[in-house]
């Protein structure tokens, strides 16, 4: 039972931690009025979109996501972050592309995250 748990929290940190980093590099696309709260329950409101909605949008765009040998997953990257920011009114996203960079800076760290977090569970 603890497994699902720490797996989701793991989400949670690295949709906060990629929504900050994409703040940081857009500067003025994606505004959080400098409160930290707003980047962790933005990461909690996109953390629950990626566990509920996504699966239901890459089921619907499978045909696009094979045609495009599935470049097409960083627009849907970017369509749940840009759902989130429409939810979760404090974090503002300008425009569509905005929300596909951050899209894409969220999947970098999580793979990054990904990465370290493989590497430390494997035996010596």
């Amino acid at each position: 039972m603890k497994r699902p748990l720490y797996r989701f929290l793991t989400r949670w940190l690295v949709c906060s931690l990629g929504l900050w980093i994409a703040a940081g590099l857009l500067g003025s696309s994606i505004t959080y009025d400098s409160r930290f709260k707003v980047i962790i329950i933005a990461g909690l409101v996109l953390a629950i979109i990626n566990v509920f909605l996504k699966p239901i949008l890459i089921i619907f765009s499978l045909p696009a996501i094979l045609f495009s040998l599935g470049l097409f997953m960083i627009i849907v990257n970017g369509l749940t972050v840009y759902i989130a920011s429409r939810l979760y009114t404090p974090l503002h996203i300008t425009n569509f592309w905005a929300a596909v960079f951050a899209g894409m800076v969220i999947g970098l760290v999580n793979y990054l995250v990904t990465a370290i977090l493989e590497e430390r569970r494997k035996p010596a």
